[in-house]
């Protein structure tokens, strides 16, 4: 499963602390940045695979679940510091599951929205990895 934890370069000052992405943290042009905030206790988001987008994601706030799965095998990962983040390249089906009270989600992408790249059906998601 092609995905992976980076962490976030941290610059640690007294007043509080400071995390940059920049070009040399995640491995693409980033062309989109946006945030969950406010998820309702018990509620999910993502439930979708990207045909060609890549995503990374940083716990800005809180904690919460990224459940991800390739077709073959399935992994729950954690995000609870801002300094790091999950990178999640094409081909992955994404569920976030379990958000703390006010907890925000970050998440830039390799390019603008674009609905013909979305797989969000997870039988069409199967029988697509599986080929």
């Amino acid at each position: 499963m092609e995905i992976k934890i980076v962490n976030i370069p941290k610059i640690e000052d007294p007043r509080g602390n400071l995390s940059v992405i920049e070009k040399e943290v995640v491995p693409f042009e980033i062309k989109r940045v946006y945030y969950l905030y406010d998820v309702p206790a018990g509620a999910e988001r993502g439930g979708h695979a990207h045909k060609k987008l890549q995503q990374f994601l940083v716990a800005l706030s809180g904690s919460f679940d990224v459940v991800l799965n390739d077709g073959k095998q399935e992994k729950t990962v954690t995000l609870n510091k801002p300094y790091e983040g999950l990178l999640i390249t094409n081909g992955i089906w994404r569920e976030l599951k379990n958000f703390s009270s006010g907890s925000v989600c970050l998440v830039v992408a390799s390019d603008v929205f674009e609905e013909a790249d979305y797989i969000r059906d997870f039988e069409d998601f199967l029988a697509i990895s599986t080929q």
